[in-house]
């Protein structure tokens, strides 16, 4: 293990993050809404707090280890997120705990977007923008842009994105893998880019529509409103984000390839998106059938309307409208199940990912052929790939630690004396990086005792890091020579 180089390249990380309280500063100047020296304030703590890091392992340019990416990762996202809290924390507006601090600022970093503020519509607009601004940097993951930049300043990045880009198939659309990071950031741009001016000739204002193209990209969920998008209660708002949610979970490497080779072919001959996007027309189709069961007509609004709270759920954005809060029984729980599938791999949302969805299946229905033809060799295909063993075992695995995970931090809130409903609500909302959830986390997390916030923290992170990334550090054998 490289201790000096693991501090020093996390004191790079934390300078670097501290430039990010640039643009809060500037709409807090724009706004003259008094916040500014919170930011700066903030600012001065967290870039004196790696240059500290930084100085005594300045001379350390030892290579990195796999081994080492894992706990650069850990350590900067726990890190990271009680950094972040500073400008909250700071904040006399706010006037919020230490705890719910960190709560909101894991929340907006893991881009899960569950809240303990309750009035947002009256927050100054500086800390409006800091919290949807969170998300944005969490989205595509703080980590791959550090992969981005840190090779300039000598630091190699290839474990660093090994690290922290989880999953079974991970995409390199260039050769290098800091290209690959340079270029997943200009997608990431041009998204943004493209939804804020969506929402904005939809009807958002300027500064609304900045904010929310950082939340609907980054698959995040928090809102300038109170009420969500139900503030806008606007058809061609909600069909905006509808189109980008969903583009924001398939792999970004297709958005590159589609764009740099001017041909939709790249989404046409991937099975994960396929799947993806049927998945999304089945559970939109269901809950507009399930509304119009409910009700005698449904108009192109209520379509609208229906589809938009189907699609935000089950793609963990967690974006809410008008129709969020009169859902009952049987379709908040099926949403929050499909919430659990979540998005495309090398996509920003949150969930176990599509294509761990599609080869677990496909592995079951091969151990069904098995039975009735024991002595057959059949391989497990996508498309015409043969996937190897190795990896449906290593999906297998995660699949079990997922559930073991989910299980003990759902047992942990109900032994804390929370009800079945929340408990379990809670937990798929934070692993998932959802966001909203039922019972008494219906409207935020606010109600809910400082032990529940923290375990719900772990949740989170560990969700954002897929399970394997956190939990690798605490087995004996990564500490082993």
């Amino acid at each position: 293990m490289q201790i000096k180089s693991v501090i020093r390249i996390l004191g790079l990380l934390l300078m670097l993050f501290s430039l990010a309280i640039i643009p809060p500063i500037i709409v807090s100047i724009i706004y003259q809404d008094n916040e500014i020296w919170s930011f700066f304030y903030a600012l001065i703590l967290i870039f004196v707090s790696g240059l500290l890091l930084w100085l005594p392992a300045m001379q350390a340019k030892t290579d990195l280890k796999l081994r080492d990416g894992f706990i650069i990762v850990v350590l900067f996202w726990c890190v990271l997120s009680s950094f972040a809290s500073l400008p909250m924390i700071l904040s006399e507006s706010l006037n919020i705990s230490i705890t719910n601090a960190i709560f909101e600022s894991v929340s907006g970093l893991t881009t899960t977007g569950a809240t303990i503020l309750s009035e947002i519509d009256n927050l100054p607009e500086s800390i409006l923008f800091y919290r949807q601004y969170l998300q944005w940097l969490g989205g595509l993951g703080i980590i791959v842009l550090a992969v981005a930049v840190l090779p300039m300043l000598g630091v190699g990045g290839m474990q660093l994105y090994k690290a922290e880009v989880a999953g079974p198939i991970k995409n390199k659309i260039t050769p290098r893998i800091t290209e690959t990071a340079k270029w997943l950031w200009v997608v990431y741009l041009a998204m943004t880019l493209l939804c804020g001016l969506g929402y904005y000739f939809a009807g958002m204002s300027i500064f609304d529509s900045i904010c929310h193209s950082f939340s609907t990209i980054a698959i995040g969920g928090f809102s300038t409103h109170t009420d969500s998008f139900g503030f806008y209660d606007n058809q061609w708002i909600e069909l905006v984000a509808i189109i980008f949610m969903i583009a924001a979970c398939l792999n970004f490497s297709l958005h590159y390839l589609a764009f740099k080779n001017k041909s939709v072919s790249p989404y046409k001959e991937d099975n994960e998106a396929y799947f993806f996007i049927f998945l999304v027309i089945l559970i939109a189709g269901l809950t507009v059938f399930y509304a119009y069961n409910q009700s005698v007509g449904i108009s192109f609004r209520e379509i609208i309307k229906h589809s938009f709270y189907a699609v935000s759920i089950s793609t963990t954005t967690g974006f809410t409208n008008s129709y969020y809060y009169s859902y009952i029984g049987f379709l908040p729980l099926l949403l929050i199940l499909f919430s659990f599938i979540g998005g495309c791999a090398g996509s920003t949302a949150g969930g176990m990912k599509v294509i761990r969805v599609m080869l677990l299946l496909k592995q079951g229905y091969r151990e069904l052929k098995r039975l009735v033809h024991p002595n057959s060799k059949m391989k497990v295909k996508v498309g015409n790939t043969a996937i190897n063993e190795r990896t449906l075992e290593t999906i297998w695995g995660f699949f079990a630690i997922y559930v073991f995970v989910f299980l003990t931090v759902m047992l942990l809130l109900m032994l804390s004396g929370l009800d079945f409903l929340t408990s379990f609500s809670a937990v798929a909302a934070t692993i998932n990086n959802l966001g909203p959830g039922q019972g008494e986390v219906l409207l935020n997390y606010a109600g809910l005792s400082d032990l529940n916030k923290w375990i719900l923290s772990f949740s989170m992170i560990v969700g954002r890091l897929e399970i394997f990334t956190l939990l690798v550090i605490f087995t004996p054998d990564f500490w082993k020579k």
